[in-house]
């Protein structure tokens, strides 16, 4: 079905453009955003339509595969994610009647993370990888990395409520999980809201989550080990937020940045062959070369697209809805029964 919108907005793309920055997103992700929706408009224009409110899953689709040869994949993949979250808002808060972006991103999934240039390490090179890391917080930013599929950024982002354990690392541990994680024990919360310079639980923040709606992720009992025992020796913070991820060496007591997780990895990684300096992606093992690992590996596991899709974040409201309301019966079993063994 065709999108449509009230009459009273006359500038669709400045209207979400406006919403977004109320939401506390950055200037910089303004214009990124603005960029993007503005070529699509050219797009349209240039093919005898002028609303971008009017536009279908073909005129979509014909956008992004016209993109494929001037931008590289992964350009093509963030160009469409914008338009996703552009038509799924505006059609939430009832501007337009529906998505376009929605059966596009079906399409689109088939061929994510599947770059077949890019370096493949099967489970039990990464078992072996793990292995030679010993401190309690190295191991738990990769183990976390590796076992949930997050962001680097999200992963920084995380504080102590966001983690609810069924066995508490110490018996003074008063920590509160957020109320989204009450009844839930070994459970991750990610939430969408974090954005780079705004101020979230009482700390601004240096990283943005880029996820479509917050995200409960299980916590197997490998992890959960892991966390335990990274939280029996966790710095007290200097933040009231109190962040999950805290630095143990210059900047003692610190929130985790997204530089510091990075060199977690690339210092092993170094030491593994898997890291050159001048490297591409398709070469280097980083951060985000694990959210490749998980999906991979998960996917394939599984067989269920929507899940894996709903534990990277990258569905929206309509989906994930689906998963939200089964997601004892149906996302941690089928989790539980696939997740790869690392330890």
């Amino acid at each position: 079905m065709s999108a449509g919108r009230p009459a009273e907005i006359d500038d669709p793309v400045e209207h979400f453009l406006q919403d977004i920055v109320y939401h506390g997103k950055s200037e910089r992700t303004r214009s990124a955003y603005e960029r993007v929706l503005r070529r699509f408009e050219g797009h349209l224009e240039a093919n005898g339509s002028k609303d971008i409110g009017a536009a279908t899953h073909r005129d979509c689709m014909a956008w992004i595969h016209g993109l494929r040869g001037s931008v590289s994949e992964s350009t093509v993949a963030t160009y469409a994610a914008y338009l996703h979250r552009f038509y799924a808002y505006m059609a939430q808060v009832g501007a337009f009647d529906s998505n376009p972006m929605t059966l596009v991103m079906e399409e689109l999934d088939e061929t994510i993370d599947a770059d077949p240039t890019r370096r493949d390490l099967s489970v039990a090179d990464m078992r072996a990888f793990v292995a030679t890391i010993a401190h309690p917080l190295d191991r738990a930013v990769v183990l976390t990395l590796l076992k949930t599929g997050i962001r680097v950024g999200e992963l920084c982002n995380l504080d102590r409520r966001d983690l609810n354990l069924e066995t508490p690392s110490l018996e003074t541990d008063e920590s509160s999980p957020r109320p989204a994680l009450q009844g839930r024990p070994n459970s991750l919360y990610v939430d969408e809201a974090p954005s780079r310079e705004t101020v979230h639980n009482g700390e601004k923040r240096t990283a943005s989550n880029k996820r479509m709606r917050e995200t409960v992720i299980p916590v197997d009992d490998e992890l959960a080990r892991v966390l335990q025992r990274w939280l029996a020796m966790r710095p007290d913070p200097r933040s009231p937020a109190d962040p999950l991820f805290i630095s143990t060496g210059d900047r003692w007591g610190a929130r985790l940045t997204t530089d510091m997780a990075f060199h977690v990895v690339e210092r092993r990684a170094k030491r593994m062959g898997w890291y050159r300096r001048g490297g591409g992606a398709e070469e280097n093992v980083t951060p985000h070369y694990f959210r490749h690992f998980f999906t991979t590996h998960l996917r394939d596991r599984t067989g269920d697209r929507g899940i894996v899709k709903y534990l990277r974040g990258d569905v929206a409201t309509d989906v994930i809805d689906t998963y939200t309301h089964n997601w004892g019966d149906r996302v941690r079993d089928v989790y539980e029964a696939n997740v790869y063994s690392l330890l």
